[in-house]
């Protein structure tokens, strides 16, 4: 990691990463990508921390095995300081079970490190439609992710808790379609990231 201020940091994920429904990402819609920017929660980071650059890796209904796929080519290639991981939400919404999930981060941070690239866990986020098997099965990975992250030693995020409703967790605070954060739930995702990356001392963890 760089010994200054200044970070390159890929965030890699599918729609919640990508800024979905108000901003298509630059891997969606190259080379800039379209929409609003407020629309992403690297847009916030970066509103926090000038010197740091987030680079936008995400793709709107992708699932892990799909975004694992991409890791050399949107990560390793880059070599960043940091990856943001956040994946896991739409193999739930297709059925499938949290330890493929699990499996698929667990790789994606293993390599990160192999690389010297500090990856950042964060947590799947709720979405309004889930029903009783989607809620237990996000809140399974996410129990998950927060155990494993202590485990290896990388930094964790809650991004869930940062977007949820507090009287209903299930829930997202604010919505415009049920599935996504709108502007305000984006903003405390980036808000929540910055705050564990600010925590991290220069050179490491």
């Amino acid at each position: 990691m760089n010994m200054g201020t200044e970070r390159k940091i890929v965030a890699l994920g599918d729609s919640t990463t990508a800024g979905t429904p108000g901003f298509r990402s630059p891997v969606e819609a190259p080379p800039a990508g379209r929409g609003n920017p407020e629309s992403q929660f690297e847009f916030w980071m970066m509103n926090l921390h000038p010197e740091w650059r987030v680079l936008n890796k995400g793709v709107n209904g992708e699932r892990s095995d799909q975004i694992l796929a991409r890791f050399e080519r949107d990560v390793a290639k880059e070599l960043p300081d940091l990856v943001i991981v956040l994946a896991g939400v739409n193999d739930i919404f297709q059925a499938r079970k949290p330890d493929s999930v699990e499996r698929n981060l667990l790789t994606m941070y293993k390599r990160a490190k192999e690389l010297r690239i500090v990856p950042v866990a964060a947590t799947v986020l709720p979405y309004n439609i889930a029903g009783r098997r989607e809620t237990e099965s996000i809140a399974a990975v996410n129990s998950w992710v927060e155990a494993t992250a202590n485990q290896e030693g990388i930094p964790f995020c809650d991004t869930n808790l940062a977007v949820r409703r507090k009287d209903s967790p299930n829930l997202l605070a604010s919505s415009p379609d049920g599935l996504h954060p709108d502007v305000d739930g984006y903003r405390k995702m980036g808000e929540a990231l910055a705050v564990v990356i600010e925590a991290l001392a220069p050179g490491g963890p």
